[in-house]
């Protein structure tokens, strides 16, 4: 088991009709979209149903990009990716970007093998791609089919974001690799290893993973994760590949406060690597503003980064960085998680009073999200909405976060009801938006 644990969890089944079947509970009407194709009985075709929604800012006329958020393996986590495209803060860094949202939903039997569908050499890239196609036909956005991608994948979708950058190293910009990589070496009964090509390590990587799965925690259920990591960075590595590590020293095999270094990381990248026009190749990351970081995961004492220039320890076995901002977040989330942000919210937008029920509208904070909003009446505080965030593995965040770094069902409505205001007296109500660091809009 401590080998499977490598990569991630493997189920080994057989696949039989669910019961209840998956179900996108949420409705894809504009700006969301989506396709779902059934499983394939046919050699080398993905067995699985699967369905992909994508959300596309409805301002941006041609997209420049799409980020991929990948969900990991076991019925749970596959469920989880129904909500992934609905994520404000994820949307806040495809909007900057000029792109796309998707999240695919493999409908992995809970006790079926996540082979099947997380080593994209099993149909699901073909399927990935295909998705693409037919859903840049129903968005009317046909540059959907052809834009690099960012990936992040959690897990068993770790493997397959590795996998897919081996796999088509000119398409990915950037990919965030979750407690889960690709096999890099052979071993007896276990996926075909991938060639590390030097085109792959031209694509930025950062491994990522929790302090339990076997940094500082080495007899768990997930003690196996650093080791295989660990392989699989230094292989990239010692090519020259542009990888880095990055531990959370609070968490486990969930997802913890990863996104809030996740986000400047790929804000760093795509704004380096995309290019001004769809289609057009990816630009290749800068060498001049990179800094490096010895590998000390699990060190407290976490030895900062320097300017690439400065650096002079072994580089093979060296953390990359794309620039000074990234490099001084990375040191903080080493240490605590806990990564600054100095940048407000936007404010609140389309505030709605019918009645005493008020709606409003409003974008996340690309570095730190959202947590709540605050309600006033009359320039007096009367509520925050909601409460109380919820998130049992990192900072309360105003969409509540799962297990897989999505928000949970029913998603959370930017709605409150005023049950105190005074029936025929006029109130003046304002909104004010509030990111996961307390800053707060205007």
């Amino acid at each position: 088991m401590r080998q499977v644990a490598l990569f991630f969890v493997v189920l080994v089944g057989s696949v039989t009709a669910q019961e209840p079947p998956y179900q996108n509970l949420l409705s894809a009407d504009p700006p969301y979209f989506r396709v779902r194709y059934e499983g394939s009985t046919q050699a080398g075709e993905l067995i699985y149903p699967v369905s992909f929604t994508v959300w596309i800012p409805p301002e941006i006329k041609t997209l420049r990009g799409l980020i991929v958020h990948q969900h990991g393996c076991g019925e749970g986590s596959c469920k989880s990716g129904q909500t992934g495209a609905f994520d404000l803060h994820w949307q806040a860094l495809a909007r900057k970007h000029d792109c796309a949202l998707i999240s695919p939903v493999y409908e992995q039997p809970e006790k079926a093998d996540c082979q099947k569908w997380c080593d994209p050499r099993n149909g699901s890239d073909a399927a990935f791609q295909k998705s693409l196609t037919d859903l840049a036909a129903k968005s009317n956005h046909p540059e959907l089919a052809i834009v690099p991608w960012a990936i992040w994948g959690h897990s068993g979708g770790g493997h397959w974001a590795g996998g897919m950058t081996f796999l088509h190293p000119d398409r990915v910009a950037a990919a965030w690799l979750r407690s889960g990589v690709p096999p890099i070496a052979a071993v007896e009964g276990k996926p075909t290893p991938y060639t590390i090509s030097d085109a792959a390590c031209q694509v930025p990587i950062m491994v990522n993973l929790g302090t339990k799965e076997g940094v500082t925690e080495k007899e768990n259920r997930f003690a196996g994760v650093w080791p295989g990591n660990e392989a699989f960075f230094l292989a990239v590595r010692a090519k020259g590949g542009l990888i880095g590590v990055s531990v959370d020293p609070l968490s486990s095999h969930d997802c913890g406060n990863q996104r809030y270094l996740a986000m400047p990381w790929f804000d760093a990248c795509l704004t380096a690597r995309l290019p001004a026009k769809g289609g057009d190749p990816l630009k290749p990351m800068s060498s001049h503003a990179v800094w490096i970081a010895p590998l000390n995961a699990g060190d407290v004492n976490v030895i900062a980064p320097v300017p690439a220039a400065k650096f002079d320890g072994a580089l093979e076995k060296s953390v990359w960085l794309p620039n000074e901002s990234v490099a001084a977040a990375w040191t903080q989330y080493m240490k605590d998680s806990m990564v600054t942000d100095e940048t407000p919210p936007p404010a609140p937008t389309n505030l709605r009073v019918v009645g005493n029920l008020l709606t409003w509208s409003a974008e996340a904070d690309v570095e730190s999200g959202l947590a709540h909003f605050i309600i006033e009446r009359d320039g007096e505080f009367l509520a925050n909405v909601p409460e109380q965030g919820k998130n049992a593995f990192g900072r309360p965040i105003f969409q509540n976060l799962s297990y897989s770094d999505t928000p949970t069902q029913p998603l959370v409505e930017m709605r409150f009801t005023d049950s105190k205001a005074e029936a025929g007296k006029v109130h003046k109500y304002q909104v004010i938006a509030v990111n996961t660091v307390g800053l707060k809009s205007k």
